[in-house]
């Protein structure tokens, strides 16, 4: 069920993606803002207890629907309801747009434009930095959104899905990763999360990123240059063991022979506005000819990933 609930998905979420106003998102921004509102007090156990409420009391209806649907209308309904499920949360259509449209602006030599799309895109100061920081940049974000997009919503759904327990991974983290990306900004009435729930839901989504992470870093490394990649990453963690995001970075600069920022995509201060941070890795200067790589690199391990799953289904209906 879960290699043809995922290969399904990522088909129609390329045919036609969600927009990005669509109920589902707006209906869980809603959803993440009310639990902050009615329940964060500001103690720890209190923040737990609202980041269990806002990730864990969703996911446990959506794997209650799975289970009504099996016994009551069959396994096929099911799989439906797993297709939907991964298509709101699974995709590259949900981020890739930004990333054309800078590609476009560069090719078409509209540099002022492409800066202004990437400070849209990720609310960042870009003042007038150069063409290859621009190209930089976007290929960071890029594959941190593909990563959190696609590659981490896929291990999580495909290793619960062992145990039934699919929807439940692609829920639970898509919500841990929106949860602590909202409430680290103000909401819209101008109140703010709690830092005690602040700190509560970074710690709960390096938890629920750190093996997802490794596992996109070596899916690079082995479509891409291994040797480098793994040199690349090992070099990190010793540097920057916490850092999931930095082992990503660094696995895809080792990949493609790019110079990546590392840790630098952290924000300094949670209310001020992030500032684009400096190179650290290796490898050749940032230009053009890298997106089409990145993209390249996606991808294979996209197939890669979607190989391996079918062979294990196949293993799985033969056995």
């Amino acid at each position: 069920m879960s290699f043809f609930a995922i290969l399904l998905a990522l088909v129609l979420e390329q045919a036609r993606p969600l927009k990005t106003d669509n109920l589902v998102f707006s209906s869980i921004d809603r959803w993440i803002h009310w639990t902050v509102r009615t329940l964060d007090a500001g103690a720890r156990s209190q923040a737990w207890i609202t980041w269990g409420v806002t990730v864990l009391g969703p996911a446990m209806l959506v794997m209650l629907v799975h289970w009504l649907l099996t016994w009551g209308l069959g396994w096929w309904v099911a799989v439906l309801w797993n297709i939907a499920l991964l298509y709101a949360t699974l995709g590259f259509r949900q981020f890739s747009h930004h990333f054309t449209g800078i590609r476009e602006a560069l090719d078409s030599g509209d540099e002022d434009k492409a800066r202004e799309l990437l400070a849209q895109w990720q609310q960042v100061q870009v003042g007038q930095i150069p063409r290859s920081e621009i190209v930089r940049h976007v290929i960071e974000y890029s594959v941190i959104a593909a990563h959190r997009h696609v590659f981490g919503v896929f291990f999580w759904y495909a290793a619960l899905s062992i145990i039934g327990l699919g929807p439940v991974g692609a829920v639970i983290y898509r919500l841990t990763e929106m949860a602590q990306r909202h409430w680290r900004e103000p909401a819209a009435d101008g109140s703010w999360a709690s830092e005690v729930l602040r700190s509560v839901s970074v710690r709960a989504w390096q938890a629920m990123d750190w093996l997802p992470s490794r596992m996109t870093a070596l899916g690079f490394a082995i479509v891409g240059s291994f040797e480098d990649a793994m040199d690349g990453w090992r070099n990190h963690a010793q540097n920057f063991p916490q850092d999931n995001d930095g082992v990503i970075l660094a696995a895809t600069a080792g990949a493609i022979n790019i110079r990546l920022g590392g840790a630098a995509l952290a924000a300094t201060d949670e209310e001020e506005p992030k500032e684009l941070g400096s190179s650290s890795t290796p490898g050749r200067v940032a230009s053009l000819a890298h997106f089409a790589q990145v993209v390249g690199l996606v991808w294979r391990t996209v197939i890669m990933w979607l190989l391996l799953l079918a062979l294990l289904t196949m293993a799985n209906l033969v056995g």
